[in-house]
């Protein structure tokens, strides 16, 4: 979207219309943020954690409460059918109960064992002001992942969301305030790309929590220059899945749909590379279209539909560019020109889209798509597969769909992703660690690992006399 005169517009992808408008911050007046935010921080926290863990509870339950609201508003922002937006508050509301109830095993101190003539502990002691930089896909999962547990451990968070989904930290904001969370410890400021530059290297920011694509998390660090601040990169992925001989087809084929498809494939965990066993690759390949073929392209405001536009343009071209690229180098494209009417009132709705005959020289295999489009490549072994899942720059997950876990374990080993999966795909456990490996990203949220990058030890080393 664009940021011009100091305004900020967003424009829907349902009909390109200017939807929200905003006016963005100086970088001076997001140093005064951080200022006051630095002030509030120390009484934060020095709140005990039980009352802590009540406030977050309270501005958690205050955002769920904007539920109608909030899914209208996700649809026209970033263009997902209204028949599944309200399911990210869903996820919201799982993911932060499941990290408040984490918080006092995750924050309890670190007793050694007993030496006589000394008290010895380690507490966690919060960072300071968290930056959270968040993206428009999944806006307030992604947000939430880092805005609860830094809140619940005794930071301040100043959130920037994408210029895609703005309203998403103002309904945050308003929890906040409704929730009576104390004033400065959390709020949101809207500012360009540029100031947002300026900000991440400012001594005041303790952390920096980007979500978003590799060449975003490189600007980010780049921008950071000298900053001794801590940083925690979620990025990109090109999520490999592996259907074995073994496999129950009309499984796996459904879900695979699924895990490619919602969402209009705007996933970084977004199934979008499928290795089939060879002596299952036909059957596979003939569910997995007939499943792609349920599919609803259309108006993400009509309950019926179940595939909206992506969000920005520039996707459409991107999506498209893949799939000229495999086409070019010999891949074959299964879903044809009349199995879907192509639209004409919506251009940045593209109709959904399976090939094969693909291989590792094509785009489609190779970068991020991040749309509604898969490839499918016959393998003739596990050795092969694995190889195959590996030869990527990017390593967030990876599904194996057999009836043998300790198989899919031994093989998951062998595979370079911060998540192996069996039998599902494209899922956020709250209770488990999220890790991106290669291009992917660094540092690690969810799980009661999750809160460790928000605190720093602090050791207690008393001597009785």
């Amino acid at each position: 979207m664009s940021g011009t005169d100091g305004i900020q517009t967003t424009r829907s992808p349902i009909d390109g219309s200017v939807y929200v408008e905003r006016p963005l911050a100086e970088a001076a007046a997001v140093r005064e943020v951080l200022e006051a935010h630095g002030k509030a921080g120390s009484a934060w926290r020095g709140v005990p954690l039980s009352e802590r863990i009540l406030a977050v509870t309270a501005f958690l339950e205050a955002l769920l409460e904007q539920g109608e609201s909030i899914a209208e508003e996700l649809t026209w922002q970033m263009g997902r059918p209204i028949s599944h937006s309200p399911h990210e508050l869903g996820g919201v509301e799982e993911r932060g109960r499941a990290m408040l109830r984490q918080a006092p095993e995750a924050l309890a101190p670190i007793v050694p064992p007993p030496k006589p003539g000394f008290t010895r502990y380690i507490e966690r002691e919060a960072v300071g002001c968290v930056l959270v930089l968040a993206p428009w896909n999944y806006p307030y999962l992604t947000a939430i992942n880092t805005i609860i547990p830094a809140l619940v451990a005794g930071n301040t968070v100043v959130l920037k969301h994408s210029d895609q989904t703005p309203l998403c930290a103002e309904r945050l904001s308003l929890a906040a305030e409704r929730s009576g969370l104390p004033s400065s410890v959390f709020s949101h400021v809207h500012m360009s790309h540029e100031t947002v530059a300026e900000v991440v290297g400012d001594p005041l920011v303790n952390l920096v929590a980007f979500t978003g694509s590799v060449e975003g998390g490189r600007a980010v660090r780049e921008a950071m220059g000298s900053s001794f601040a801590a940083i925690g990169l979620e990025l990109g992925g090109k999520d490999p899945a592996y259907v074995m001989e073994d496999a129950d087809i009309e499984h796996a084929a459904a879900n695979l749909v699924d895990g490619a498809f919602y969402n209009a494939g705007q996933s970084c965990c977004a199934i979008e590379r499928i290795y089939v066993h060879d002596g299952r690759f036909d059957a596979f390949v003939e569910a997995y279209v007939e499943g792609v073929k349920k599919l609803k392209p259309g108006n993400p405001l009509d309950p019926q539909t179940t595939l909206g536009p992506v969000a920005r343009a520039v996707s459409v071209s991107r999506v498209r560019d893949h799939i000229a690229d495999a086409v070019r180098k010999g891949a074959r494209c299964l879903i044809g020109p009349g199995d879907f009417e192509e639209p004409h009132e919506m251009p940045q709705l593209v109709l959904p889209q399976v090939l094969v005959d693909v291989d590792h020289d094509m785009l489609l295999m190779a970068e991020e798509t991040f749309g509604p489009v898969v490839g499918i490549q016959r393998v003739a072994s596990d050795t092969e597969a694995v190889g195959l899942m590996n030869d990527s720059r990017y390593g967030l997950t990876a599904s194996i769909w057999t009836p043998d876990l300790a198989r899919a374990a031994e093989l998951g080993r062998s595979v370079d992703a911060g998540t192996i999966f069996a039998n599902r795909c494209d899922y956020l456990d709250p209770e488990l660690s999220w890790v991106g490996v290669k291009d992917s990203g660094r540092g690690c949220t969810l799980s009661k690992l999750g809160f460790e990058s928000l605190t720093r030890p602090k050791s207690f080393h008393l001597r009785s006399h």
